[in-house]
Parts: structure tokens; sequence; C-alpha cells
């Protein structure tokens, strides 16, 4: 409904039992069922979803397109397109979201702040009267 477009494919995957520590960069798609302490970002020029499993657990900051959330994820979380929080998700930090989809049982201890998306539409520009 909110994204029309076609998802980008996952191409990459943090596997239950693995952990990563450092920031990490990623393009299209990432699922993550391990743990990654560090920062998450998906590259800011291409369509991006990031997949935080009910196994995984994120300590950092989150930054992609589309983000969903069954996990747990300990520090700010950035969705400049959607938002979606599993019943299992838990976020300590704030959350941004364009759009968001929060169902219930899933928690956040932070504040919830709309990305303010006057900017990044086009100004209103009226024709001039030719008479």
């Amino acid at each position: 409904m909110f994204n029309k477009k076609k998802q980008p494919p996952i191409r990459s995957l943090i596997a239950d039992g693995s952990q990563i520590d450092g920031t990490l960069r990623f393009s299209d798609g990432l699922r993550v069922d391990g743990k990654v302490i560090g920062d998450v970002n998906a590259n800011p020029d291409q369509a991006s979803i990031l997949v935080i499993s009910e196994t995984a657990t994120v300590i950092g900051e989150i930054h992609a397109d589309h983000v969903i959330i069954n996990g747990t994820v300990k520090g700010p979380v950035y969705a400049r397109l959607m938002l979606e929080l599993q019943p299992k998700a838990h976020i300590e930090g704030d959350v941004h979201y364009s759009a968001l989809e929060m169902h219930q049982g899933a928690i956040i201890a932070g504040q919830m702040r709309p990305v303010d998306m006057a900017e990044e539409k086009p100004t209103l520009k009226l024709a001039a009267n030719n008479q």
C-alpha cells in the first residue's frame, strides 16, 4: 500500500549463532538472525530492506528504507520509508519513520518520531496567467 515498488531482494544473511562486531553496510536486502554489535547502514542511493528476525539482536543504529523488526534492537532506528514492528519486536531507542505498522506485543522504549517529509516534497508552482 505505501510502497508499490518491488522490494529489493534479500541477498545477505547473518545466520543464527553468528556475531558481527563493527559497522555493517549493505545494498539491496539483509536478513539478520544472529547478533550485530555496531551500526547497520543500507546504501542510501539504492532501495533497501532490512529484516531483524525473532532470534536477532542488533546493538547500534539502524538506517534503511524498509525495516522489519521481530527481534531486539538497542539503539535508534531510522526507517526512511516504512517501519514494520512484528509482535516480538523490542526496541530500546528512538524510532524515526515515514510510515509505521506496529503489531500488538511490540515494545518501544524510546520516542517515536515521524520523519518530516515536507523537505522532500516538491514545491508547488503555479502557472502564470498568460492574459
